[in-house]
Parts: C-alpha cells; sequence; structure tokens
C-alpha cells in the first residue's frame, strides 16, 4: 500500500510541481553556473547504493567537509532560499517515482554514515529511505543549530547522526500509512511557517 501511494503521489507531484522545476532550473542555470542538478551515491533499501538528484545549491568543485551549516560559503544565495524552503529536494520524487526512495522514511545517508550502523540499528536499511521523516522534521533546523557550536562535524558525528538512528529505529518499530500521511502534512506545514 506504501507503495502505491508513493508512485501515485509522486507522480501527480511531479506533474504539479514541474512548472516550479522548470523555474528553479532556468534560475540555477542563470546564476549558478555548471549544472543544475546535483547526484550523489547514498545508501537506499537493503544497503543498495543508488543515485540521489536534488537541485545543486553550491559552487561547483566545493571541496570541504559534507556536513554544512547555515551561512557555508560554499552554499549560493539561490542556494540558501532553495535550502531553506526544501525546494532542493523536488527532484527527489523522481528518486520516489523509481523505486529508490520513498516520501516518508529515514533520510539516505552517505554509505560513510551508514557503514557505522550496527546490530538492531541495521534494520533501518530494510526500509526505503524517505524524502522527510520523523528525524527530518525533528532536525528541520539543522545547519543553524550547526552553524552555533565550535566543532560541526564533531556535533554531527557524536550528537545529531546518533539521535537520527534512534529516530529513525523508532520509525521502523512503529510506521504506518496513516503515520506518514501525518508526517507529510506536518512537513508542509511546517515550511510553510518558517
Amino acid at each position: 500500500m506504501k507503495r502505491i501511494f508513493d508512485i501515485v503521489a509522486s507522480f501527480f507531484g511531479l506533474i504539479f510541481i514541474s512548472p516550479i522545476i522548470l523555474v528553479i532550473s532556468v534560475l540555477i542555470k542563470l546564476f549558478m553556473p555548471g549544472p543544475v542538478l546535483f547526484r550523489q551515491r547514498r545508501t537506499g533499501k537493503d544497503s543498495k547504493l543508488f543515485t540521489i538528484v536534488k537541485f545543486r545549491t553550491m559552487i561547483i568543485n566545493k571541496g570541504g567537509s559534507t556536513t554544512s551549516v547555515l551561512g557555508d560559503s560554499r552554499i549560493t544565495p539561490l542556494g540558501a532560499v532553495l535550502r531553506k524552503y526544501k525546494l532542493d529536494e523536488l527532484p527527489e520524487l523522481w528518486n520516489v517515482l523509481k523505486g529508490d526512495m520513498s516520501l516518508v522514511g529515514p533520510r539516505p545517508d552517505v554509505p560513510e554514515y551508514t557503514q557505522r550502523l550496527t546490530g538492531e540499528e541495521k534494520l533501518i536499511l530494510k526500509l526505503r529511505p524517505g524524502i522527510t521523516g520523523p528525524a527530518s522534521i525533528r532536525y528541520s533546523n539543522e545547519e543553524r543549530l550547526l552553524s552555533e557550536v565550535a566543532d560541526p562535524q564533531k556535533y554531527t558525528d557524536e550528537i545529531i547522526w546518533p539521535d537520527k538512528v534512534r529516530i529513525n529505529l523508532d520509525y521502523y518499530y512503529n510506521r504506518s500509512l496513516w503515520k506518514d500521511i501525518k508526517v507529510i502534512i506536518i512537513t508542509i506545514f511546517h515550511l510553510n511557517l518558517r
């Protein structure tokens, strides 16, 4: 049932937001020389790697840490707006339609992080990763939070990521379609309040 919901919602979602996708694509081409899309290998269901697709928000050849903070010099002004309203994640609906992702679930991590999962935590990898989820809502202000600590990477590794794992494991045991719909509504409502 969840997969059917994902297919229908992502298909009609892509059709509905296609004008927005077109406008954002043109703006990126005009103001951010380089590719429109950002692609990265992430860990998906059953530990299978897939390529996530997002709108590019950083300068090309950025280098540096995989952890970004509010005001990061690598993020362009347009990219900052896209990130604030999560518009950079709209292309992920294609990942949902393909079956790489779900609308709701744990955010897909890079292999560097998923390889750290041990024991019961690995149950998370039985799920399709999501565009949003309980952990995404809990840390919707993650970039701002990281901008306020002395060592963002250490804070991510020692505080945020373990807490996300805990939240994602709770989601694994207590998930349902109705709870997913509630997460989607909360996500949309929260974005409208930002």
